[in-house]
């Protein structure tokens, strides 16, 4: 198959590796000292849990044009980011595109490629199972198998998800189909941001955070508000055992975010203070439409802005 990733930091450069591993016709979409690197050096990807490093050589574009047409365009960013490229796909005559990344507002982002496109298009969503960070000489990717991805459409089945699974079906890749991806999205964004609240509070000091059992207890407690906050604004929990784990267990978590802070691992999933200020004034509005309080997250978003406007 003929795909292009688009978008090559940490996470779109492992989906790269994995594409290859797949035999399939790879392009990715880079730019400046990036591009320069994989041209030079390839993709150089160092496998923490692992402890490999792989090199992978692919083709490599600066600038997607409206008649450059692949099998699927995967793009691969932060919710951030995502705005800046519709344009471009919504003029691009690929019919598939997957947005992979974090996603408050997949409806929004489907609808502006839809009605700004001359050709049908196919809009599907995913998330990569993986963390990491890159560096001037490599990218560091944490993955606990070969990979895996969820996937979703909004409102209706992934209308290429065939040709998904042939892309992958020579890699050792998972996809896991998800019916409500808007849902799921949603959960998984009120899983992560209290941490990097906490995170960005402490200056990524990760022991300093792990050391600081206010802090940490106050993090798992906004991560309970929020799951019961979309179940009042009418979302359902998905996955499910992922709420009830927080809701029901709140000792484990604060002991479990305890270890976590003190294993190597926690570096790898570090976020912007930009793409996580955007997932919570999304959250903040759906939040206006309702009275539920949430009390732990106000207090983290508070001190994390409190923190942001000192640093500025």
């Amino acid at each position: 198959m003929r795909v292009l990733v688009y978008g090559m930091g940490n996470q779109g450069s492992l989906l790269a590796h994995t594409l290859v591993t797949g035999n399939n016709d790879v392009t990715v979409l880079a730019r400046g000292e990036r591009a320069k690197q994989f041209r030079e050096k390839g993709i150089v990807i160092r496998h923490f849990i692992q402890r490999k490093t792989t090199i992978d050589q692919v083709k490599i574009i600066t600038e997607l044009e409206p008649h450059d047409v692949y099998d699927v365009i995967f793009v691969v960013m932060k919710y951030t980011d995502f705005k800046s490229v519709l344009p471009i796909l919504a003029i691009n005559e690929t019919k598939n595109i997957l947005l992979v990344g974090n996603n408050f507002n997949p409806a929004e982002m489907e609808e502006y490629i839809k009605s700004n496109s001359t050709n049908e298009k196919n809009i599907a969503f995913g998330f990569q199972m993986s963390g990491g960070k890159k560096s001037k000489e490599q990218i560091t990717v944490l993955r606990t198998n070969a990979g895996e991805m969820v996937l979703g459409s909004h409102g209706e089945k992934i209308q290429f998800q065939t040709t998904l699974e042939d892309i992958f079906a020579k890699t050792k890749y998972k996809l896991s189909f998800q019916e409500d991806i808007d849902a799921w999205f949603k959960n998984h964004i009120i899983y992560v941001l209290p941490l990097n609240l906490a995170h960005f509070i402490k200056d990524y000091d990760y022991k300093s955070a792990g050391k600081d059992s206010a802090l940490l207890k106050e993090v798992v407690k906004a991560m309970h508000e929020g799951f019961d906050l979309l179940v009042d604004l009418g979302y359902k929990n998905i996955p499910k055992g992922q709420a009830d784990f927080v809701t029901k267990h709140e000792y484990l978590n604060f002991l479990f975010y305890k270890l976590y802070h003190h294993t190597p691992m926690v570096k790898q999933s570090e976020s912007s203070f930009i793409e996580i200020k955007a997932f919570y004034d999304e959250l903040y509005k759906l939040k206006a439409t309702s009275s539920f309080k949430t009390p732990n997250l106000d207090s983290l978003v508070k001190k994390a802005e409190e923190k942001y406007l000192l640093d500025k």
